[in-house]
């Protein structure tokens, strides 16, 4: 067997690990004797490589079930909770809420106790005043575990997976100053504030919320129809910060790049700035640099003419990013989306290649396709169990709105480009950059209004995902065994 594969096995192993620790009880009792079993074999029969590499199998599969198991324990080991904070904090993250902000906070570096320094916790503030980035804030409050208002939703573990395990009881905060956070990360944010502040201020509402969507990721600015429209179409992935739209984006700036007289590994490089420039003006969240890293991978294997065979590189980016962080398996939606969409392009682009694009080159179809369809193929379970929905018309809408995506989102940057440089040509592009935003949301509305549009459901078992993947599994073995037989002839 040669060391690429054992590699791979090894990577695949402790994905399994972290996935059997994530989805069930396991006692570190049975992680311990395992791997006690697992060492006892490999000194015994050390000389023989089978033995060796099961046992080196086994070793990974505690390891990624032991590393999970920890941090699983650290969501239950709250020390914290009821202790009363009178403490200055700095502000790490501000969004919206139906009732004002929610604010991440996490304490100064000169704080009472030197064990409460790494300590971050959620806040719900008034929507007055607006607080941002690197605010100081004094606050006081007594801190509780984060509650699950929603049983259909685990928003405990969605904000650990964060590193956050306490909110604020009746909490009050004043600012006390400014700029405590990264220098760069707040000119980060506050470039993102002027480009989406430039993009409202030509393009009138939902258009313009739609392209701040699309360069910059994020629906908030979308209303409540609008985004019930894009689940039922499946095209929530346009404005998400996912490896589902990021990747589909980054083939089409490919074709974008090819088209302004670019040589194909030229355009790919342009696509790999195009995704750098995204994730930044994304404002770097931890779902927009997994999203890149997916993508980038993509990239990379295109660009060096191995995408049939980079499935190695996906899984030991997924088993780095779990090695950080273990609860981004089953807790964090765009990591499944970003690591499943990516996979399902690679595995399936030689069989599509093969047997459908080189048939069927016209405009370029064939390609939206089938990138399409292989990323709904290996997401759809996801979705399904995330959301409820499975939509019916979501590969007609991406066929329809994926070709003119590239295009909106360039229109809409140099909307603010010029925004800062000349304001009458801005405007020429905004109207432009209009035509095609409107475009997209009335089609996406016409499609969502069909009776058939989309099927609900209900509750999916995990069972049924495991099965799901397994049988995928077992197409995707025959597909590649079939077209080595082939090749072979």
């Amino acid at each position: 067997m040669s060391k690429s594969r054992v590699f791979l096995l090894i990577l695949l192993s402790f994905l399994v690990g972290v996935f059997a620790r994530s989805f069930f009880e396991i006692n570190q009792n049975c992680f311990f004797l395992t791997l006690v079993c697992s060492l006892i074999i490999l000194f015994i029969f050390y000389r023989n490589e089978l033995a060796n590499v099961i046992a080196f199998l086994v070793c990974a599969f505690v390891f990624g079930g032991w590393l999970t198991d920890g941090e699983i324990a650290k969501t239950n080991d709250l020390i914290y909770v009821g202790k009363n904070f009178n403490e200055k904090v700095i502000v790490e993250k501000v969004s919206e809420s139906s009732f004002g902000q929610n604010l991440i906070v996490k304490m100064r570096n000169e704080p009472a106790s030197s064990a409460d320094k790494k300590i971050s916790m959620l806040m719900h503030v008034p929507q007055y005043p607006e607080y941002k980035y690197g605010d100081l804030l004094s606050i006081s409050c007594a801190a509780k575990a984060i509650e699950n208002r929603d049983p259909s939703f685990d928003y405990r573990m969605y904000m650990a997976k964060e590193g956050v395990l306490y909110q604020c009881d009746k909490g009050k905060a004043n600012k006390v100053g400014e700029n405590q956070g990264s220098w760069i990360y707040a000119k980060i944010i506050s470039a993102r504030n002027l480009f989406e502040d430039k993009i409202s201020r030509v393009i009138p509402v939902p258009y313009g919320a739609l392209g701040i969507g699309l360069l910059l990721g994020g629906s908030g600015g979308l209303s409540k129809e609008i985004q019930n429209d894009f689940s039922v179409t499946g095209m929530t992935h346009i404005v998400a910060v996912s490896g589902y739209n990021v990747t589909i984006i980054a083939e089409y700036l490919i074709m974008l790049g090819i088209s302004l007289g670019l040589w194909r590994k030229q355009a790919i490089w342009f696509a790999l700035v195009g995704i750098v420039l995204f994730v930044i003006m994304a404002g770097l969240p931890a779902s927009a640099v997994r999203a890149g890293v997916m993508s980038s991978i993509l990239l990379w294997a295109m660009k060096n003419g191995r995408l049939a065979s980079s499935e190695n590189a996906i899984i030991f980016a997924a088993a780095i990013m779990l090695w950080l962080n273990p609860l981004l398996l089953r807790w964090d939606v765009g990591f499944q989306l970003s690591f499943l969409a990516t996979l399902g392009i690679v595995m399936t682009s030689s069989f599509w290649e093969k047997s459908f694009v080189k048939k069927n080159r016209a405009l370029g179809i064939s390609e939206m396709i089938t990138l399409s369809l292989s990323a709904q193929i290996f997401v759809l379970p996801i979705i399904a169990y995330n959301f409820h929905l499975a939509s019916l018309v979501s590969l007609l809408a991406n066929v329809l709105i994926l070709p003119i995506i590239p295009l909106s989102m360039l229109l809409v940057f140099l909307v603010c480009v010029f925004g800062f440089l000349f304001l009458p040509l801005s405007i020429v592009f905004a109207w432009l950059a209009f035509l095609l935003l409107f475009y997209e949301i009335r089609l996406i509305n016409v499609l969502a209004q069909f009776p058939w549009a989309s099927v609900s459901i209900e509750k999916v078992s995990e069972w049924w995902i495991v099965v799901y993947y397994c049988i995928l599994t077992l197409v995707i073995y025959f597909l590649k065994k079939r077209e080595n037989i082939a090749e072979e002839k």
